[in-house]
């Protein structure tokens, strides 16, 4: 997002997100740039008038990569427009399409955005539609001719005229291998619109000479432009079917642009219309498999003229360089001579060389994709993939077509199909040398597909060594998954005090990013594998962290995101800088790359061609893995103490052992649920248990683990509830949400007016985009229906699964079309995550017991088991 400071306030960019059949403001709390502030409010009132008016200016200042892409929607939109034929004649009785040119130039132009997914020929074909209905709109209430309307609004935009030219092959006639004829827009007796030949404008006008003038008068203006027209409008032929050389053809095709500028729109075969007769140049890259596998593989180049989809050999190169100038009729098709392109392009052959690295092949259409290339676009053909090449970046981008691999035997885990495919893309990267993205959609079980992929290399290499990196709050999660899933796996974690201690041969290192820039150990060990869990930790290229972590030297680089990290282009290069070193350039190469791409924009497909291979991403709404999942993705996070977090639990848990010992009944059961109470708000947050109002973050595990989900469900502008048992819970968590997702959310407890629910309900459902709302068990437990949020977090534990459930359906019922992902967080090793374990073991337990007695069935335990319960275990 583009920003800038003004008077000490930040100004961003007007931006957007697209949505699966729409696009929508992304609102946020900083003002908006000046010049964009009109544009925000006409979007706000109606967002398709203003896509509409949008393309009649030109692109606004310093826009936002959404914005800018909008504007290129629009303007394309209007091109079609104004070539509808018959535009004045039908008014608003009309269909705009988007054809396929259309359609292909703005798939290659879509961005890197939130929602950028969405973006399909499908989707725009529905913008399309309704930009038709604002235009259908504007006109019919506009007085004036369509021509004013247009005028009105843009200098460059005009309504075409009522003339069309067609040209098209006459291939049994080889003297004269074209016809030509000149058609006019008309209305029948049905008011249906009509092309007829323009003869016949002599007879339906022949009582109007004003209008049959009127109609006729442009094709005085294109024959200033093209001599073969102006010899056909004296001669009077223009009325009639032509049959044309192919001198003629080629004399009238070289002044269609020209002719265009008149407003008289031509009809013209494809091969002319895209530059399929006219040879250029293209490069095949990779026939043959190379001796070593990587980047510095190097692989074969070919460089081919071609034309017409055909390729050119030397001796046809020759015998068009020997004809005069024109069209000429080669292997079955129509082939512009051109000796000065045909001379350029032969120069152009030499300059390549014979091999290149697999790096510099990847490259190398990205850096002919800026528009800064001597080569015209019609000069150059593009690169295409040989044999070798064609099918490793298909493996690449379709990770379904490789074989699969066998999964370890020690692996306790059965993996879903789509996790299958995971483990197998990663195994091929790293056998491939390539560093790899997983980014998979929250819930969809990334974690669990990299412990399959330790498992196989711990499997197959003895002496393989690990390093894993991951926030501080997710240590908890990787301890307890590894165990779950990999328990033979030996590992270590390197955090805190532990960091100190004697360097232990373990397969795999587990520590934090904070301990990667402290600890220069890390940096000067060959690791077979470095892995980056929340990889978007080094998406900013200035930060220390960033840079210690590019220190880490590994044959085997793994990143784990579920952000969207490529929406700022920064960031992408930053995590590509790591993955793959130089496969992007250098920063300041990928800077220039990235600002020709506000003029270039169809370089954004050369780059999506580049990076895709190396980023795997499957959502949850992704058909081919939706019956592969439940509706329902629940999971357990497990959040560290902090050290005052541990302090008090100690103290509580010390102060009731001397308790119990000296009380029994009903006073002992007291003492026993007070003692229960305040270990869980020690969990929570310290200053909830000594009734403070500060709220640190960094003073609860908790905290952490909530900021690192829902920085990810901000990303990408879903929506998430979180319940707290705790009323007085209930603001803090707003206040500190507001801080992370950068919006305010609603608050939701036993306070709130029965009248004001509806409202809030009404508010978080609604098109306007609100974060979260923090709502207690009691009150937002039952009886709401909160579909428009895809996430649920239970910030702290009911332990009444019945009762966490009916919380839970607030998102998860009738009307959700999206899979609900749930999270119940857990204080690791504390009296949360052994009932947490008794409720999941127990099932007979959790339903007879602990669902009809709450806590109380806790006090029954003796003293020995209650401490056991309730004492700290890290």
């Amino acid at each position: 997002m583009r920003s800038e400071k003004k008077d000490g306030i930040q100004k961003v960019s007007l931006s957007f997100i697209f949505t699966a059949d729409t696009f929508r403001l992304d609102k946020t709390k900083a003002s908006v740039l000046p010049a964009h502030k009109e544009w925000k409010e006409r979007f706000g009132k109606n967002r398709y008038k203003a896509l509409f008016y949008l393309g009649f200016g030109e692109r606004p200042e310093e826009a936002s990569a959404s914005f800018g892409y909008l504007h290129l929607l629009s303007e394309q939109f209007l091109k079609s427009l104004t070539a509808h034929a018959g535009l004045e004649l039908a008014r608003e009785e009309i269909e705009v399409d988007l054809e396929e040119d259309t359609a292909e130039l703005l798939l290659n132009a879509a961005p890197y955005g939130i929602g950028s997914e969405y973006i399909t020929k499908r989707w725009l074909e529905g913008i399309y539609r309704r930009l038709t209905q604002a235009y259908v709109y504007e006109i019919s209430q506009y007085e004036g001719t369509v021509e004013m309307f247009l005028a009105e609004n843009s200098q460059n935009l005009k309504a075409p005229e009522r003339i069309f030219f067609h040209l098209v092959e006459n291939k049994k006639d080889f003297e004269e291998p074209f016809a030509f004829l000149a058609t006019y827009a008309t209305k029948d007796e049905t008011g249906k619109l009509r092309h007829m030949p323009l003869q016949y404008a002599l007879t339906e006008y022949k009582h109007q000479r004003e209008k049959l003038l009127e109609l006729l008068s442009c094709l005085n203006r294109a024959a200033e432009k093209s001599p073969f027209i102006s010899q056909i409008v004296e001669s009077g032929e223009m009325f009639y079917p032509l049959q044309v050389t192919a001198d003629e053809a080629y004399e009238f095709l070289k002044a269609i642009p020209a002719i265009e500028e008149t407003g008289i729109l031509c009809r013209i075969p494809n091969w002319w219309k895209k530059h399929y007769a006219s040879p250029s140049l293209s490069v095949s890259l990779g026939e043959k498999k190379p001796a070593l596998l990587g980047f510095d593989s190097l692989i074969s180049v070919q460089p081919k003229l071609m034309a017409g989809g055909v390729e050119l050999s030397r001796e046809e190169i020759k015998q068009l360089l020997s004809q005069t100038e024109g069209l000429a009729w080669l292997k079955g098709r129509w082939v512009e001579v051109d000796h000065r392109k045909l001379k350029k392009l032969l120069e152009e052959m030499q300059e390549f060389p014979e091999m290149v690295t697999l790096k510099e092949a990847l490259r190398m259409d990205l850096e002919r994709g800026t528009g800064k290339e001597d080569l015209s676009k019609e000069g150059w053909a593009g690169i295409t993939n040989g044999t070798w090449l064609a099918t490793l970046m298909r493996n690449l981008r379709m990770p379904g077509t490789i074989s699969q691999a066998a999964v370890p035997k020690t692996l306790c885990a059965d993996l879903r199909p789509y996790q299958k495919t995971g483990y197998t893309w990663l195994s091929y990267m790293a056998r491939l040398g390539f560093g790899a993205c997983l980014a998979d959609d929250m819930g969809l079980g990334k974690t669990v597909q990299v412990i399959a992929f330790l498992e196989k290399l711990r499997n197959t290499d003895a002496d393989a060594r690990v390093l894993l990196a991951v926030p501080a709050s997710l240590l908890g999660n990787w301890r307890k998954e590894i165990g779950r899933f990999a328990p033979a796996m030996d590992f270590r974690i390197l955090h805190g005090r532990a960091a100190a201690d004697e360097e232990q041969e373990t397969f795999l290192t587990i520590t934090t990013y904070g301990m990667v820039s402290r600890l220069d150990k890390l940096k000067e060990q060959q690791w077979t594998a470095v892995i980056l869990d929340e990889a978007q930790a080094i998406k900013n290229p200035a930060t220390k962290q960033t840079r210690e972590v590019k220190k880490l030297r590994a044959g085997i680089r793994i990143a784990m995101t579920g952000t969207p990290i490529e929406n700022d282009l920064t960031n992408l290069w930053s995590l590509f800088d790591y993955l793959n070193p130089g496969l992007m350039g250098n920063s300041k190469e990928f800077h220039d790359f990235a600002k020709g791409l506000e003029s270039h924009p169809e370089g954004y497909g050369k780059l999506k061609n580049m990076v895709n291979p190396f980023i795997l991403r499957r959502l949850k709404s992704d058909k081919s893995i939706i019956a592969d999942l439940p509706d329902k993705l629940e999971r357990v996070d497990y959040a560290g103490l902090s050290k005052k977090q541990i302090v008090l639990y100690r103290k509580q848990v010390a102060e009731l052992a001397k308790q119990v010992e000296e009380a029994e009944g009903i006073q002992r059961k007291g003492i026993v649920l007070s003692a229960i109470t305040k270990l869980k708000q020690i969990c929570n947050h310290p200053d909830q248990f000594l009734g403070q109002e500060v709220f640190e973050p960094s003073e609860s595990g908790k905290f952490q683990m909530l900021q690192e989900i829902c920085q990810t469900i901000y990303e990408k502008r879903e929506r998430v509830l979180v319940f707290t048992q705790y009323k007085e819970m209930t603001e803090p968590l707003a206040a500190f949400l507001e801080q992370v997702m950068g919006q305010p959310g609603l608050v939701l407890h036993g306070g709130t007016r029965v009248g004001k629910r509806a409202e809030l309900v009404d508010m978080f459902n609604g098109e306007e985009y609100i974060p979260f709302m923090v709502l207690s068990v009691k009150a937002g437990g039952t009886g709401l229906n909160l579909t428009a949020a895809n996430h649920v977090i239970h910030f702290d534990r009911w332990w009444n699964p019945a009762v966490e459930n009916q919380a839970t359906d607030r998102a998860y019922r009738i009307g959700q079309d999206k899979n609900v992902v749930v999270h119940k967080l857990v204080s690791e090793g504390t009296i949360e995550e052994k009932i947490d374990q008794l409720i999941n073991a127990k099932k007979e337990l959790a339903d007879n017991v602990i669902g009809k007695g709450g806590e109380n069935w806790i006090t029954e335990m003796n003293n020995e088991q209650l401490l056991a319960m309730m004492r700290l275990e890290l």
